[in-house]
């Protein structure tokens, strides 16, 4: 019996009710009112805080990010990421978001886990982030799969090119050695959950987008697309039994880094991060609760 991640339903219906909303009023549609401007602790990164009422304890969504090890050891540089890339304000800035523009009840922090902690199976959703240089353990591919398998959600983004697909993929056999990911066409629920796509989002890294501003080629930095030359996004899924996405790879795009740095200019939260990396995202959160 998989294990019950999914929230009431009146908190799922509210959720698509209030993003329909306020999407279709154009919330903040000019820029400077759709920033998060409002006063935030410094620990906070500015992003302001708020409490968790006590009467949705058992509903509250947690952004739960997983730490894991990388071949080499280390994380910055040119040499590859790490878990900890647009970490903490993607994190928190996405939590926000969450709980202005719908009405779940969001954690204001979120979290940070390893795979074989024991509270993993607490939470329905939780994030990888650039894993071009990612190892999984016996024992964290072993605990992946068995999440996985029991109604839990991955969502892997920030990873770029053919040669970083080829390195988790080949990690991912690990924990589903007899199972392939699938390319989602943009027709998949995940893309209309919420918000319907006309695209499959493509964000790039805030630098690469303002350096490339005007040309309208919006490559990121990473050598391997450099080399390999532009490719399009594509979100690759691996499937349960019934056809329900258990985790999502978002390839060739960088939706976190639309949520970490939403603030740094009017034009790159109008063009990226309201048009795709919350759209997109409140789409994930919402497929991963309903499925």
């Amino acid at each position: 019996m998989k294990t019950q991640f999914l929230p009431h339903l009146g908190v799922c219906l509210g959720l698509w009710l209030a993003c329909h909303d306020l999407w279709a009023q154009g919330v903040g549609s000019r820029g400077s009112e759709r920033l998060i401007n409002e006063p935030g602790p410094a620990s906070r990164a500015g992003v302001p805080d708020w409490g968790v009422d006590q009467s949705f304890s058992q509903d509250i969504f947690t952004f739960v990010r997983i730490m894991y090890s990388t071949g080499g050891g280390g994380w910055g540089g040119r040499g590859g990421g790490g878990w900890r890339v647009d970490y903490p304000n993607a994190d928190l800035n996405f939590s926000y978001r969450l709980e202005q523009l719908t009405s779940m009840k969001v954690h204001p922090d979120g979290g940070t886990l390893e795979l074989t902690d024991d509270t993993l199976f607490d939470y329905p959703f939780i994030f990888i982030i650039d894993p071009r240089r990612l190892v999984f353990m016996d024992p964290e591919a072993k605990a992946l799969s068995r999440y996985l398998l029991n109604g839990g959600f991955l969502m892997v983004d920030d990873f770029w090119g053919e040669s970083m697909k080829t390195h988790f993929l080949s990690e991912m056999e690990k924990v589903f050695p007899d199972r392939k990911p699938v390319s989602l066409e943009l027709s998949h629920p995940i893309f209309n959950a919420v918000f319907p796509l006309t695209l499959k989002p493509q964000v790039p890294s805030e630098d690469s987008a303002e350096r490339n501003k005007g040309r309208g080629v919006y490559e990121t930095w990473e050598d391997e697309i450099r080399y390999e030359g532009p490719a399009p996004a594509d979100y690759l899924a691996y499937l349960d039994d019934e056809d329900r996405i258990m985790a999502l790879l978002c390839h060739n795009t960088d939706l976190s880094d639309g949520w970490e740095e939403e603030g740094k200019s009017e034009w790159f939260f109008s063009r990226f991060s309201e048009a795709l990396s919350y759209p997109m995202g409140i789409n994930i959160v919402y497929y991963a609760l309903t499925h």
